[in-house]
């Protein structure tokens, strides 16, 4: 199969690699893979190097017509029997470009739940686009909601997880004299883009209700998280000197694996949060709500918690559960490690969206 992804690769390492590795991966079930990107991605001598062809060009805006000749320049001197595209820039881009090439399959990426209507003009831009042939989504959360929205055949949409390796996750764990931190402090880590969508505000309200609880701290990772409401609650929990506002982090993987446990207060918006899947490859422990994909990955009271959206005291139960038993700490942690080796492996995912394309194809 002759695969094209359009996609940007030139955020962090971190950030890119369960999405860039599964392309890796399907050249290694056999495959040949076109990636269009920023030539200057640090992922881009990493594609060359395991056979994936690799273009220079990405769109300045939705509708760049550079961009959209240089797909058509391409599909038209090579046959390919999917184009994939990954985002909001790429995605519109790529349905213009393929108007025309009957025999090749669109594709695209969906990782967030709502947002997709039918009365939006601009979403006939990308999901809706009269052009794409199936859209994959992070999580059934995501699918559920896009089947609803679009005009295709509902089983054109499906949920294909990210994959992931336990190996990109294995970080020396920060010591805790470098946060500032006791020895015996018992850490719950939240780390988010401060949004109000992600439920900051929810988890220092369950802060008031654990201030009992001497040897908690509560760390806060993520740009703007210091709002002066944040800090109001903070003040009124009983435990602002245990509460740490550290703004944004190259260090999480290193925060993360000195945790106890991972938070994800979320009250809408979610697709997969990333968070949630490193903290299980590091065998944390994490308490996450129902919105979006999160609740998907745990089982809930065996690798982790799931509590109601917008519920400080459900939250700061399955807290003060975890708080009270380092042994339930370290027994859900490893299940949900596990969890990632039996379900979220990269090979699956790759394999998964073969199987789709397939699907596609045989239309």
């Amino acid at each position: 199969m002759n695969i094209l992804i359009f996609s940007s690769y030139k955020d962090s390492w971190n950030s890119v690699r369960p999405e860039a590795e599964m392309f890796i991966e399907m050249v290694k079930l056999g495959h040949n893979v076109t990636i269009m990107t920023q030539g200057y991605s640090e992922y881009v001598p990493r594609f060359k190097k395991n056979g994936i062809k690799v273009i220079n060009c990405y769109p300045t805006k939705k509708i760049c017509y550079k961009s959209i000749k240089t797909l058509r320049t391409e599909l038209s001197s090579s046959h390919y029997d999917i184009v994939y595209a990954m985002n909001s820039k790429t995605i519109p881009n790529a349905a213009f470009a393929c108007i025309g090439f009957k025999s090749t399959k669109m594709v695209t990426y969906r990782g967030t739940v709502g947002g997709l209507y039918r009365h939006d003009p601009s979403a006939y831009l990308t999901h809706l686009h009269p052009r794409v042939n199936g859209i994959s989504c992070v999580a059934q959360a995501v699918t559920d909601d896009v089947r609803k929205r679009v005009w295709m055949d509902p089983n054109n949409v499906v949920t294909i997880y990210k994959g992931h390796d336990l190996s990109w996750y294995q970080a020396q764990a920060i010591s805790r004299s470098d946060l500032n931190l006791p020895n015996d402090a018992i850490v719950a880590t939240c780390i988010a883009n401060a949004r109000p969508s992600k439920g900051v505000h929810v988890l220092l309200d369950s802060a008031s209700k654990l201030s009992d609880i001497e040897q908690l701290h509560i760390l806060l990772i993520g740009r703007d998280m210091d709002t002066e409401a944040n800090l109001a609650l903070a003040k009124a929990s009983g435990m602002e000197e245990r509460i740490h506002f550290l703004g944004y982090r190259k260090d999480v993987p290193e925060i993360l694996a000195t945790s106890d446990m991972q938070i994800q207060p979320s009250v809408s918006g979610e697709g997969l949060p990333k968070t949630i899947i490193e903290a299980m490859a590091m065998a944390v422990p994490s308490i996450v709500t129902t919105t979006g994909g999160g609740k998907e990955l745990l089982i809930d009271g065996e690798s982790g918690f799931v509590v109601p959206v917008n519920n400080s005291q459900a939250i700061a139960e399955k807290m003060r559960t975890l708080c009270h038993s380092q042994q339930t700490r370290k027994s859900m942690g490893l299940l949900a490690q596990q969890r990632v080796l039996d379900e979220f492996s990269v090979h699956n995912t790759a394999k998964q969206h073969i199987d789709f394309f397939e699907h596609l194809l045989a239309q």
